[in-house]
């Protein structure tokens, strides 16, 4: 019966002996710093898209960046909002694809871009061409 050792008796665990208390002093931990990335948030921003349909979105207080391609609708709307200090209501992303192009025989590709629509509270505007 060695073969099947299933069919043995299981031997119960003997309980293990707790160690004396030893009362512990409370160690306070300093708080955590915040780390703030304003850098990172601002480098999200590549420029301002300015075409006729940005112009139009711009009276219904829209306006459009182009962005990094790596980059979120938080890290847009924080580096909006710390870049020209107005408040963000709403940011949608845009992911246009790369195309091909070509010029006679050359084929060649335009490359793809990311853009942000970056929705701006009422009575705020955003100044991004100089008069």
């Amino acid at each position: 019966m060695a073969a099947f050792p299933f069919f043995k008796k299981k031997e119960e665990p003997k309980p293990k002996k707790k160690a004396p208390s030893v009362e512990k002093t409370e160690v306070k931990k300093p708080a955590p710093k915040k780390i703030t990335r304003k850098g990172a948030y601002i480098g999200s921003l590549t420029s301002p898209h300015v075409t006729e349909k940005a112009t139009v979105l711009a009276g219904k207080n829209q306006y459009v960046f182009r962005v990094q391609p790596n980059s979120t609708k938080l890290t847009v709307k924080q580096a909006v909002e710390m870049q020209y200090g107005v408040d963000v209501d709403k940011v949608r992303m845009i992911t246009v694809p790369s195309k091909k192009k070509r010029l006679g025989k050359i084929m060649g590709v335009k490359k793809g871009y990311r853009k942000a629509i970056v929705k701006v509270r009422e009575g705020q505007s955003i100044q991004i061409l100089p008069r």
